[in-house]
């Protein structure tokens, strides 16, 4: 059991499950209204859009999105749900592309054919390039005051970047592939590539519930570290389980001799630094008193997952 599993959560197994329930069957609802129907002209498009989005996802970036807006009004905001479904479609594009024979090159994503496999490069390419701009057409629609509307779309638009943000992660990542990793480039390419876009899930969360810049700040801070954490289990899975437990290709990264936290630290050591992020991404969230259960909750599923 890892340490974290000693903080005293007031959140039961069974909560958990009904949050990641219910995050999922409201994201999937708004994914389901808000992508063109697999008839839509033109049909290619919209189905490799769908075969890839409806594959099977945990929904984790929206589902921390709508419980740190719940955490900040003490309810479930009013349409948040398309918020964190333009979170999806981003995440969704970044995995469409990184499954390509230039990036990664993988057959198989949630135990399924990669998009590419199914449809070919060219449609794959298009699917993601459709699923970014899709977010952003939500996220200009989102039904919170102008102002909070921007800074979300500046938010996200910053996480999914170049500098510190998606894109630089994976450029980086591509870089380091065949070279002996380092303890800063592996740490700017997990920060990058993973934790950014989880912490614009938390920030923006918390941005359509109105959150002061203080409690953004600590969103910031939470995010920023189960982030991390999340990808340095993501490492860890890569080399202990079976393609069919992950639904990926498992042992790609050694294969790929891509930098990883068991590459540069071993197992047991690279566990011990989630844990300590896991600690530290709770320690951010003491101003919030009980309301934080949720999240504190989440952040310790995340590093305890086996898939």
């Amino acid at each position: 059991m890892h340490p974290c599993s000693t903080h005293a959560l007031l959140y039961s197994t069974r909560m958990l499950k009904e949050t990641l329930e219910q995050g999922q069957q409201l994201t999937d609802a708004a994914l389901e209204r808000l992508i063109p129907a697999g008839t839509q002209r033109p049909a290619s498009i919209h189905q490799a859009m769908r075969h890839s989005v409806f594959a099977g996802g945990k929904r984790i970036r929206p589902i921390l999105c709508m419980e740190a807006g719940r955490m900040i009004s003490g309810t479930l905001p009013a349409g948040i749900e398309e918020l964190g479904a333009a979170l999806e479609m981003l995440h969704t594009y970044s995995l469409i592309h990184d499954d390509l024979p230039a990036l990664d090159n993988d057959d198989l994503r949630r135990g399924r054919p990669t998009c590419h496999k199914v449809f070919g490069d060219a449609i794959a390419i298009l699917a993601g390039d459709a699923l970014q701009t899709q977010a952003y057409e939500v996220l200009a629609k989102l039904k919170c005051p102008a102002e909070a509307r921007v800074r979300i779309i500046e938010e996200i638009a910053r996480g999914t970047g170049t500098v510190d943000g998606m894109i630089g992660g994976q450029v980086v990542d591509l870089e380091s592939e065949r070279v002996k990793p380092d303890v800063a480039s592996l740490e700017y390419i997990h920060r990058s590539k993973t934790a950014a876009l989880i912490t614009a899930s938390v920030v923006s969360g918390g941005q359509y519930a109105g959150a002061a810049e203080q409690q953004i700040a600590h969103l910031r801070a939470f995010g920023q570290s189960v982030g991390l954490a999340f990808q340095i289990v993501d490492d860890v899975l890569d080399v202990t389980q079976t393609s069919a437990q992950l639904g990926k290709t498992a042992g790609k990264d050694t294969a790929a001799e891509k930098a990883t936290y068991p590459a540069l630290f071993g197992i047991e050591e690279s566990l011990k630094k989630a844990d300590a992020l896991v600690r530290s991404a709770f320690a951010s969230l003491e101003i919030f008193g009980s309301r934080a259960g949720t999240l504190k909750a989440l952040a310790k599923f995340l590093v305890e997952r086996t898939k």
